[in-house]
């Protein structure tokens, strides 16, 4: 099989909250042939995980709003109505990373995990991952101020219905790609899921 991407050189330059790589490379072109030589920086590889806590008893979803420095020059604010989600770190599983970031981030304890789909979130800049899930749970006594001060947490948990959700995701409250692809996804499922879990 040809060679589809020939990458030239790879150089980082730049490892902290975010690591970045500057690549010089050529790729395979549709009518044939090599592209002219690219430089692209790219965040480097990692894998994040997202979950939509879900009680089918009371048909009521947890979100989390959070600060959020890509937002910051947005109109309505950096504060975000998101998903639970955190970063794989090595050694872990997707589900690991699910249950850990929903006790942190809501105090809320998952049951089962259903598979919503994985992505790449931002493709012409990064090299994320995102697997998501929906999750069976209680949503009796959540809420409050929640998160990890020590990684600079300050994390409020909302406990929606379903309808008020869908709601905010569709008069634009809800501007993340994260809990829009989950809640679309929870739209076209809900009976479903329900089905199965009550």
């Amino acid at each position: 099989m040809p060679v589809r991407v020939e990458v030239l050189e790879r150089q980082r330059l730049h490892d902290g909250f975010i690591s970045v790589e500057r690549l010089r490379l050529r790729h395979a072109l549709f009518g044939g042939g090599l592209s002219d030589v690219l430089i692209r920086e790219v965040y480097a590889n990692r894998r994040g995980v997202g979950v939509l806590p879900y009680d089918p008893q009371h048909d009521a979803v947890i979100l989390v709003e959070q600060f959020r420095i890509g937002a910051l020059d947005m109109p309505s604010g950096p504060w975000l109505i998101e998903l639970i989600a955190g970063m794989v770190e090595p050694g872990e599983t997707d589900e690991v990373v699910a249950h850990r970031e929903s006790a942190e981030e809501a105090d809320c304890r998952l049951d089962v995990l259903w598979p919503i789909c994985e992505y790449v979130s931002t493709p012409g800049v990064s090299a994320e991952t995102v697997q998501l899930y929906c999750a069976r749970t209680d949503s009796a006594g959540l809420g409050g101020i929640h998160g990890e001060p020590k990684e600079g947490e300050d994390i409020r948990v909302h406990v929606v219905s379903m309808g008020e959700a869908l709601e905010m995701m569709s008069n634009g409250v809800i501007q993340s790609a994260m809990p829009i692809i989950a809640l679309q996804w929870m739209a076209l499922n809900r009976q479903r899921i329900r089905d199965a879990w009550l």
